[in-house]
């Protein structure tokens, strides 16, 4: 059974960082994307950054140049690195991935962590 856990939240002042995690477990074969998502009260869910296998990374516009992601392959585990954090940050973030099982190791599944709430005071 694979699943995907966060960590990580909380409550930060504007201007302040927080780092959240995303850990994968269960009988896996290759992890290929990771993302983050976000979604704050009454707004739809949205993509806020992406990383490959190998590396490669790109981010919503709202994010650029404030959050960071990156992840370490043999901990099965992606981080969400958020600088310069602002109100409208506040959300509860989620992790996502597209995960070959060992059970099906010849394509990918969608798998969703349960969120960690982070919230930015003004």
């Amino acid at each position: 059974q694979v699943q995907l856990v966060e960590s990580g939240g909380g409550l930060v002042q504007a201007g302040g960082s927080l780092k959240v995690s995303c850990t994968a477990s269960g009988s896996i074969f290759r992890i290929n994307n990771m993302e983050w998502y976000r979604q704050a009260p009454g707004k739809q869910r949205e993509l806020v950054s992406t990383i490959t296998n190998a590396g490669s990374s790109s981010y919503a516009d709202s994010v650029k140049g404030r959050f960071t992601i990156s992840r370490d392959n043999a901990k099965k585990t992606v981080y969400l690195q958020m600088n310069s954090l602002r109100p409208d940050d506040t959300a509860v973030y989620y992790c996502h991935a597209m995960i070959r099982p060992t059970s099906a190791p010849w394509r990918d599944y969608e798998y969703w962590g349960q969120g960690t709430q982070v919230t930015v005071s003004s």
